[in-house]
């Protein structure tokens, strides 16, 4: 009987979507999706490369900026191929065991690059309070270890989630409404109670995207404070800042998204698709392309050194 149940759910799909309404002009849409798909990888890739062969990047801002590249790689990687893949070929089905991978890979790096980036504000007040103690408390053996702690912490929270969903039987229409797993919808596909599984994910992304953003929140308020109590003029309180304005900007870039498609689909109706699927795009698309070319551009040391790259 075990065997009948397990082969029934082996043969379970969900059909992910593209871009409804549009179906006739999938082919022309692949174009510009393709583009920032390689400009990711490779902007992405190109910074990685820079900072790892670069000994004088190897500071504690570009190492948390590396740690930012490689989770932005990652959540490229593992969402932009089935989105090209309904594009291209309208390969819609995607198995139970591959969605609820893709849905364990998207927020395992969804929640260490929210940990990334509450690091890299940690980096910035440190700069700005303290300065003088900065390399001596940011040692590379220490950051080493914030890292393992922010991937263990993922690993750990993210790891029952996939399980939790195979307990579920399915057997709505499987439709979801992205080009990707998300578990929030994968969840409401069951025709099972998913309380407890609505309780546990809400749980999760509170402790992790919930707390980081409000350390995020008091560290600039310490930073504002130390600047201002500082600062012998507006010009230098203006200087001060704009160290963080490549680190805002990614801040907006991944929590605007993240959050307003969390509560679309826990909170929202029918009449959000369109929203929901647009937050969807930007939620992978935007961050991976942005980032580099936010960095590159606020960063002279860094673009310099891409500079020079590109001349040799």
């Amino acid at each position: 009987m075990s065997g009948v149940n397990d082969t029934k759910f082996n043969s379970v799909v969900f059909l992910l979507t593209g871009i409804p309404g549009q179906e006739d002009m999938h082919l022309w849409i692949s174009v510009p999706f393709c583009l920032i798909y390689v400009i990711s990888i490779v902007g992405n890739s190109v910074i990685l490369f820079i900072i790892k062969t670069d000994r004088t990047l190897h500071e504690p801002m570009y190492i948390f900026l590396s740690m930012l590249v490689i989770t932005d790689l990652g959540l490229s990687i593992c969402t932009i191929p089935t989105t090209l893949g309904i594009l291209l070929f309208n390969s819609r089905e995607i198995s139970l065991y591959a969605c609820f991978t893709q849905v364990f890979f998207i927020d395992f790096l969804s929640y260490i690059e929210s940990s990334v980036l509450f690091l890299m504000a940690f980096d910035r007040f440190i700069a700005i309070s303290v300065p003088l103690r900065y390399a001596s408390i940011l040692t590379p053996p220490r950051i080493a270890k914030m890292g393992l702690v922010v991937v263990l912490r993922s690993v750990v929270l993210i790891f029952p989630l996939p399980f939790l969903l195979k307990q579920f039987r399915y057997c709505q229409a499987n439709v979801l409404s992205h080009s990707y797993c998300l578990h929030q919808e994968v969840m409401k596909m069951a025709c099972s109670d998913i309380t407890v599984n609505n309780i546990y994910g809400l749980s999760i992304k509170l402790l992790t995207v919930g707390l980081d953003s409000l350390l995020i929140f008091f560290s600039y308020v310490m930073i504002l404070k130390t600047v201002l109590s500082v600062a012998a003029s507006h010009v230098e309180c203006l200087r001060a800042l704009s160290t963080c304005v490549s680190h805002l900007c990614a801040i907006m870039l991944f929590y605007l998204p993240h959050i307003g498609l969390s509560v679309i689909h826990r909170f929202g109706n029918s009449s959000s698709r369109l929203l929901q699927i647009f937050l969807g795009y930007i939620y992978v698309l935007v961050p991976p392309l942005m980032n580099p070319i936010v960095y590159s551009v606020k960063s002279k040391h860094l673009r310099a050194r891409i500079i020079r790259v590109f001349l040799k």
